[in-house]
């Protein structure tokens, strides 16, 4: 018969203090996860592991989902965007509408199109249209005619200024840089930085990781009564 060993046994190595609290902090209960849940709008296993890995702190839990939308945001944006609504806005002069905008705002099911937030985006970005009158949705969408001109007119100001060539090419590109952020909607400041600091673009960003599907603007419309 073999002979028992006579080795003592490793006693186990009581837990660190971290190996504690992340023990009771797995226990967090069911209404901090839906608290969280519905002002993130983010997935419960994901708030649940967001707020164990936080050890129970709310706004580190809620940077860590942010982080983690935006990443899968940028996953996301190869999606098919094939819903969505029309957002529009007028603008009222003397108890008549003088300025009418549209957005076509698109996302990827009938259910976060018929959402609040998503609603209440597009009629924020119809007026934001309104107001910063954008002619692009992106800087692809401008035609190259309208970069060429608008390059030999910031071109001849410079030289008329007496700048030399190499400078004047130099101020030709910041000055398009400027132009595109005055006409492109994408690259325009959102107009209520209360509701939102930050480019348009940005902000479909951060309400891609929010809903958990990818957000575009699809076309725009402006119209203004005495305006060409």
């Amino acid at each position: 018969m073999p002979r028992p060993s006579l080795r003592p046994r490793k006693r186990p190595r009581p837990p660190t203090n971290n190996q504690r609290r992340r023990a009771q902090v797995t226990e967090v209960s069911a209404k901090e996860v839906m608290d969280l849940r519905k002002e993130t709008g983010a997935g419960m296993m994901d708030v649940k592991k967001a707020l164990v890995e936080a050890e129970g702190d709310r706004d580190k839990a809620r940077e860590i989902l942010l982080v983690k939308g935006l990443a899968d945001a940028k996953k996301r944006q190869e999606r098919e965007t094939d819903t969505g609504t029309i957002g529009h806005y007028l603008h009222y002069q003397t108890e008549r509408p003088v300025v009418g905008c549209l957005v076509e705002l698109r996302c990827e099911t009938d259910f976060v199109a018929k959402g609040e937030e998503f609603q209440t985006t597009a009629r924020d970005l119809a007026m934001h249209i309104a107001a910063a009158r954008p002619r692009w949705v992106r800087r692809e969408d401008v035609p190259e005619s309208s970069v060429e001109e608008a390059s030999q007119l910031f071109k001849a100001q410079a030289m008329e200024a007496g700048k030399p060539a190499e400078v004047a090419e130099k101020i030709v590109t910041g000055k398009l840089g400027s132009f595109y952020k005055d006409n492109v909607l994408y690259e325009q400041q959102f107009v209520n930085p209360e509701k939102f600091d930050g480019t348009v673009e940005a902000m479909l960003e951060h309400l891609t990781a929010r809903l958990g599907e990818k957000i575009t603007v699809g076309g725009i419309a402006r119209v203004a009564l005495g305006e060409e």
